[in-house]
């Protein structure tokens, strides 16, 4: 019996990790996002300790993070701590009000423009989503290998509606560069912490 009450104290105080990508966090998981930015910026971790990464991070391989609503919150709070401020109601209710979410890739090429035009869309039981909004690279820059090939890097950023895709879902985040190809990254939205 007392083990049990011990087991329960003990997690009403462990940080609650989202699973995921919560588009209504309760008060408690807001809380704990707000305040694992604080402890980041208090143990020095960078603030993009919270993004969610895909693909390999090796010198020229595609990859890319997006960001759900529990990791912005503790991004910008380790931001405004390491100022030594902390997100106001305001803040915290812009970050939740956000209607997208964003979709950060990079991609290789052989041309300066290789980026323009490139596109991103999610993929969910053979359903296509497109973005509201795709940024590229116009002009990339030199890969780690330059001059050898690939030889430059381009980002391609995307926002997609919350409303347009299932936060559960098992996804394919899919990059075409105008000049062909593409790059697919497969994962598992309801696994995301």
């Amino acid at each position: 019996m007392l083990l049990c009450v011990a087991m329960v104290a003990l997690s009403a105080l462990t940080p609650l990790s989202a699973h995921a990508i919560d588009l209504h966090p309760s008060a408690r998981q807001i809380q704990a996002a707000i305040n694992q930015g604080k402890v980041a910026a208090e143990e020095g971790i960078a603030p993009d300790s919270f993004y969610v990464r895909f693909g390999v991070s090796d010198a020229v391989t595609p990859r890319g993070f997006l960001i759900t609503k529990l990791g912005a919150l503790s991004v910008m709070a380790t931001h405004m701590a390491l100022r030594g401020l902390q997100p106001s109601e305001t803040d915290v209710a812009q970050v939740l009000d956000a209607p997208t979410m964003l979709v950060s890739t990079v991609i290789f090429g052989n041309t300066p423009n290789f980026a323009v035009d490139s596109y991103i869309v999610l993929e969910q039981r053979g359903k296509v989503i497109k973005p509201m909004t795709v940024r590229f690279d116009a002009q990339a820059e030199r890969s780690a290998v330059w001059p050898k090939t690939p030889k430059f890097k381009a980002k391609v950023v995307a926002s997609f509606a919350y409303r347009d895709f299932d936060p559960m879902a098992q996804t394919t985040i899919t990059v075409y560069p105008a000049t062909g190809g593409e790059a697919s990254f497969p994962m598992n939205f309801a696994g995301i912490d």
